[in-house]
């Protein structure tokens, strides 16, 4: 079973990117523990800071991954076509934001991928991505089989 990790802008500075907000680990050191974790699952990871790369990812494992967490970063609060591209596909799509994006600046209380996603992770750290992994596994028919 096939799970992607998704995340948008600025995301590949978790670590050093204000680490009293999104912690010190890196997101290889996270993406490395899970695939450790999950040695059963087949976990990949992709970030990008450009939109129309999102949204092509989104239409290549979108037809045949068993799911995706999407950490869209600041596209979350401005993507109309993010979120069409998530309603464009088959694979259930997880939200999730390292912070609680609600405790954070008012522009970032309105999500345009909400109505679309399956489930939301918000504010759990970088252990929300453990959370995403869990909830697919809890939910999609043949993920208990694997773990």
């Amino acid at each position: 079973m096939d799970i992607l990790i998704l995340n948008g802008p600025n995301l590949n500075l978790i670590g050093t990117r204000e680490p009293e907000l999104y912690g010190d680990l890196s997101m290889e050191e996270v993406y490395g523990t899970l695939k450790e974790k999950f040695s059963d699952l087949s976990i990949h990871y992709y970030q990008s800071n450009h939109e129309g790369a999102i949204i092509d990812k989104l239409h290549e494992v979108g037809f045949s991954y068993a799911g995706i967490i999407l950490n869209a970063g600041a596209y979350t609060h401005t993507s109309i076509a993010i979120a069409d591209a998530i309603k464009s596909i088959q694979t259930p799509v997880i939200e999730l934001h390292i912070t609680d994006v609600m405790q954070r600046e008012k522009y970032r209380h309105h999500s345009y991928l909400t109505d679309c996603c399956v489930h939301h992770i918000i504010g759990k750290g970088t252990d929300g991505y453990e959370m995403g992994i869990k909830h697919f596994i809890d939910n999609i028919e043949g993920c208990s089989e694997v773990t």
